[in-house]
């Protein structure tokens, strides 16, 4: 599959423009294809009380599973000047589970899998 991952960057910058970030003023936009094609977007919403702030990571996995599920197969996270930029840890783990070891992240030195991201992750094979 040919991925045009700078129509993926700008999707991702886009959507960072309608992220909620008044604490912080990071805006962060994140999109991904599914294995069915789907793109999907996510963006920050932070909140006062700061550890129920979401990440962009997690509104784009829960728009997954809101639009039929699947697998994601190639990512990209953005700050609000449209830079790459990597997610966090707490993401990592989400971005995992959703996409596997084999999933694609666009990073600031380039495409790597997941499996390079996130070594040795934990993740639903573990709890069998």
């Amino acid at each position: 599959m040919s991925v045009d991952w700078a129509a993926l960057q700008q999707a991702a910058t886009e959507v960072s423009a309608r992220a909620y970030a008044p604490y912080s003023n990071f805006r962060v936009g994140a999109a991904a294809l599914a294995d069915d094609g789907r793109l999907l977007v996510g963006c920050n919403v932070e909140n006062a009380a700061y550890g129920v702030t979401l990440c962009a990571e997690c509104g784009l996995v829960s728009s997954l599973h809101a639009t039929g599920g699947g697998r994601l197969t190639h990512f990209v996270c953005v700050n609000g000047d449209g830079e790459v930029i990597m997610p966090c840890g707490r993401c990592r783990q989400i971005l995992f589970e959703a996409g596997g070891p084999d999933l694609e992240l666009m990073t600031p030195e380039g495409v790597w899998s997941m499996a390079q991201v996130l070594p040795q992750a934990f993740g639903p094979d573990d709890l069998a």
